[in-house]
């Protein structure tokens, strides 16, 4: 079957037919609704601003949870609510039980869970346990080493109260000792000089954090995503870290250093592991769906895989995958199987779960990376592959980076830098509000001064447009995507993935019920032919279109012959993608 494709342009193959031998993964394993699930991150200070205060809101989201019923995903995770001082856009909480007050209150969460499980929507977390903020009850009352409370933090003395006890290096850059004058010692924070680092080593810190964990658990939560997890543990020792060579590092940057005694330590596995044990107990003692931890590292594969186990004991659900992140427009076939196998091969054996992620609030919009026009075909790569899918909000509408200037910025790690840093770093510009409708401030609120700046792409991006067009729209395709993954094929499907070319890549999920999809893309600059047949002999001659992207000739219904199936060169920069999924006739 040889098939000629253009630059950028992906297919996929809705197909019945019967299945040969394969030595490919299969998803035949003990099923719950987190292993095939869509979930949906919300942030929520951009989400949806009930009561007009320029910040997003708990009443916010609740009123637009039909929206996330209807895109098709099946678990909201949001962001960080909790009390804060906002040094960190909520990662520096004052009390990890309970609500900034901006966002809401208690009572509107118990709400928000309600509403949710009324639309089979499962609610999930941000746990961040490595530290908290400096405002925290427990950091006063350790800074004044009232007693019981002298070591929940990590202190440490200096040679001086102006040299830090060793080398260590924030994330945010320059030292991670902040000097405290009323304790006459150095506290360590790995990120702001807000955020203290707790002190793992004393249990009554590992208690207090899982008592947090049960608090949420009892107010309905179905899981927690861990924050900044492979910070948890440092080395007793204190020793320096060594020097790293990277070329054009500063000494003050992150990067001058190789992390081998503040991060990735096995002290930090256990607690997962043990946590992992509280969620199960948890689950079998009161009954309902599986409660599921899924954990952020940006450790090297080998640290990340040990998140989902140690051969002995379980860990998270799963460790989030950010591979998809390294596919860029000049990406060859080869590169894309590369980053897909990259994950897969390193996965343990046995009952685990990939899982596959386009962006978040710390990256560029996918939108921004890719091209607009083509977030279509991105959206189906990472929901057909198999596994969990992760959706940042607004990735279902094509949304793309914001505008946001240095004086505007809120990001502390881009803002303690230049205007020209900022440009570059700043996360902000992935942060700004939600694209509801064409009104002012794009339905984020009516009409108050918006946290970060509403994008100017509001007029042609968004939802409202995209929902009641009559034309298709990346929010339409993107629900046929969710629809489609109900489907016996991408619950329970067989996965085959093949070079078919330099710059096209195939892929084959396929059920035991003998029917599935191929997926063909082309990432090269011209167009080629292709034989899938010498990749996948069971393909069938007739295929008929089931969904296809907004740049597309093709339409839902058409039917194609496979040996004549041609894609259109687009004439529009970063990667102009189409596909379109196609159905055995």
């Amino acid at each position: 079957m040889k098939i000629p494709t253009c630059f950028g342009e992906i297919i996929l193959f809705v197909i019945s037919f019967l299945l040969g031998s394969s030595n490919s993964q299969s998803s035949e394993i003990n099923w719950d609704w987190w292993r095939t699930a869509v979930i949906y991150q919300i942030y929520p200070k951009s989400f949806n601003d009930a009561n007009n205060d320029g910040y997003g809101d708990l009443r916010g989201i609740i009123s637009k949870l039909p929206h996330l019923a209807d895109a098709g995903v099946n678990a909201a995770w949001i962001s960080p609510i909790y009390a804060s001082p906002q040094v960190d856009d909520g990662y520096d909480i004052s009390n990890f039980v309970d609500v900034w007050e901006t966002f809401g209150t208690l009572e509107d969460f118990d709400e928000l869970v309600t509403a949710s499980h009324e639309l089979d929507i499962k609610i999930i977390m941000d746990l961040v346990p490595n530290h908290s903020s400096d405002q925290h009850d427990w950091f006063k009352l350790s800074e004044n080493r009232t007693t019981g409370y002298e070591d929940y933090y990590v202190w440490r003395d200096g040679e001086s109260s102006t040299t830090p006890p060793n080398n260590w290096i924030s994330v945010f850059k320059y030292s991670a000792w902040k000097y405290s004058e009323i304790r006459r010692q150095w506290y360590l924070h790995q990120f702001t000089e807000q955020q203290p680092d707790l002190n793992y080593r004393n249990p009554k810190v590992l208690e207090e954090m899982t008592n947090v964990i049960k608090f949420w658990l009892d107010r309905g939560v179905d899981g927690f995503r861990v924050d900044a997890i492979p910070h948890m543990y440092e080395d007793e020792q204190f020793r320096d870290e060594p020097l790293s060579g990277y070329e054009g590092v500063q000494a003050f940057e992150y990067d001058y250093l190789i992390h081998n005694c503040t991060k990735d330590l096995n002290e930090t596995y256990q607690v997962i592991y043990y946590w992992r044990e509280v969620l199960d107990n948890y689950t079998q003692n009161k009954g309902g769906d599986a409660r599921i931890m899924m954990v952020e590292s940006s450790s090297a594969l080998p640290m990340t895989m040990l998140y989902y186990t140690d051969g002995s004991r379980n860990g998270a659900h799963f460790p989030f995958n950010f591979q998809l992140f390294g596919i860029s427009e000049g990406s060859s076939a080869s590169d894309i199987i590369n980053v897909v196998n990259n994950w897969l091969n390193n996965m343990p054996r046995g009952d685990y779960v990939p899982n596959w992620e386009l962006g978040n609030h710390d990256q560029i919009r996918a939108a921004t990376r890719f091209g607009k026009d083509n977030i279509d075909a991105f959206n189906m790569l990472n929901l057909l592959l198999p596994g969990v899918a992760v959706t940042y909000n607004g990735e279902e509408i094509g949304m793309e980076n914001g505008e946001v200037t240095w004086q505007e910025g809120q990001d502390p790690s881009a803002c303690n830098g230049d205007e020209e840093s900022f440009n570059t770093t700043s996360r902000d510009f992935a942060r700004t509000p939600y694209h509801w409708d064409n009104s002012t401030n794009a339905g984020f609120n009516i009409g108050a001064e918006t946290w970060l700046p509403v994008s100017r792409k509001y007029l042609e991006c968004n939802l409202e447009n995209q929902r009641t067009t009559d034309r298709n729209s990346h929010y339409k395709v993107y629900k046929k995507l969710t629809a489609l993954r109900k489907e016996s094929p991408f619950r329970r499907g067989n996965f085959e993935m093949a070079a078919v070319a330099d710059y096209v890549m195939a892929f084959t999920r396929i059920s035991n019920r003998s029917d599935g999809i191929v997926v063909v893309l082309n990432t090269g600059s011209s167009s080629a032919t292709v034989n899938l047949t010498g990749h996948f002999p069971n393909l069938t001659s007739q295929l008929e279109v089931l969904v296809s992207s907004i740049t597309s000739e093709r339409i839902e219904g058409d039917t194609v012959i496979t040996s004549s199936i041609g894609l259109w060169w687009l004439w529009i920069t970063m990667l102009p993608i189409l596909f379109f999924f196609l159905f055995l006739t």
